[in-house]
């Protein structure tokens, strides 16, 4: 994901207000790089903390040459994630479902409606059902992209194999 693509997504949490959200993400950005540059740790409770870390001068080599030189003291940003951040990445955790505060009131409203006419039930079973084809879906798709990878990689192993035994002919 990249900068435009979240400013995307964070439109959808300010009722779809592109300009809100880009000026709220190149803020809190801002504010961070500024104190991370002068020094300062940012934590974030539960995501991570940034922190400026001092590199001190030290002889480096040249890989192609073999040639030692001096390299310069120098300051570089350090991220340590947090974590909540460590355990929702790596499945121990999962997050909430997202909702935002117009959906949530669009939400309260259909329910009621919904509980007045009596097919509430089977609406939620109906969309449930549908969520579980989805996922299986997604899960066939990815089985079959794996397939497929597997396939090439023997395909181009095998090639590999029968040009080695024709050139040591």
């Amino acid at each position: 994901m990249n900068k435009s693509q979240l400013v995307e997504v964070l439109a959808t949490r300010f009722d779809g207000n592109k300009k809100e959200a880009q000026h709220a993400l190149e803020s809190v950005i801002d504010v961070i790089t500024r104190a991370v540059a002068a020094g300062e740790k940012v934590a974030i409770t539960g995501f991570g903390a940034f922190e400026k870390i001092d590199r001190p001068a030290r002889m480096v080599r040249n890989p192609r040459t073999g040639e030692r030189k001096r390299a310069k003291k120098t300051s570089v940003p350090k991220f340590r994630p947090g974590a909540e951040l460590k355990a929702v990445v790596s499945g121990a955790k999962k997050l909430p479902k997202l909702t935002t505060a117009k959906a949530t009131a669009t939400k309260a409203t259909a329910g009621a409606k919904k509980a007045a006419t009596g097919t509430a039930a089977k609406r939620a079973t109906k969309k449930a059902a549908k969520e579980t084809a989805k996922k299986t879906t997604a899960k066939k798709t990815t089985a079959k992209k794996a397939t497929a990878k597997k396939a090439t990689a023997k395909k181009a192993a095998t090639k590999r194999t029968t040009t080695r035994r024709t050139a040591k002919r």
